[in-house]
């Protein structure tokens, strides 16, 4: 029973991962829907939020389609070690090396998947006024990286009893 005890806080993680990336998504898709914007559109929203111009907003449109390919690239790699982490974690025993390798790759994928998003928030925000820019990303790193997350909330709350 003690040997599951890890294994069991691993699938814990995965699936509040899982979670979390899923209500962001219906998270950001509610906001566009609750601005009026229409769900293709993914920018529209911005444009009234943030009170842009059409040009500012046609800057960060070129941005947003030039971003689009590493963000879908990263998304699809970060899925497929899922995959692989789900498929060593079946029926395996105590963690072993290959679990953690694999648990290493997924955290080195979603840093540098972080690592992307910052940099693109970084450079939309710098193509609005200073004002707007700073609440843009305030805002952004709030919503999509969530620091800190869930999981430290839980773990770091002082009545919190640990398995």
């Amino acid at each position: 029973m003690r040997n599951l005890r890890p294994l069991a806080s691993l699938f814990l993680a995965l699936l509040v991962a899982g979670v979390m990336c899923s209500l962001c998504y219906w998270a950001a898709l509610r906001v566009r829907v609750a601005r009026g914007a229409h769900p293709t559109d993914e920018l529209a929203w911005l444009g009234r939020e943030f009170q842009l111009s059409d040009t500012e907003l046609a800057r960060i449109r070129t941005l947003h389609e030039a971003y689009r390919p590493k963000c879908e690239a990263m998304c699809v790699s970060i899925a497929a070690k899922n995959h692989e982490l789900a498929g060593v974690l079946k029926g395996a025993a105590p963690i072993g090396p290959e679990i953690e390798t694999k648990l290493a790759e997924l955290a080195r994928l979603r840093a540098e998947c972080q690592v992307q998003m910052l940099r693109h928030f970084q450079e939309v925000a710098r193509t609005m006024p200073v004002q707007q820019g700073v609440r843009y990303l305030d805002e952004m790193e709030r919503l999509t990286l969530g620091l800190p997350g869930p999981m430290e909330d839980v773990m770091a709350h002082p009545t919190h009893e640990h398995p």
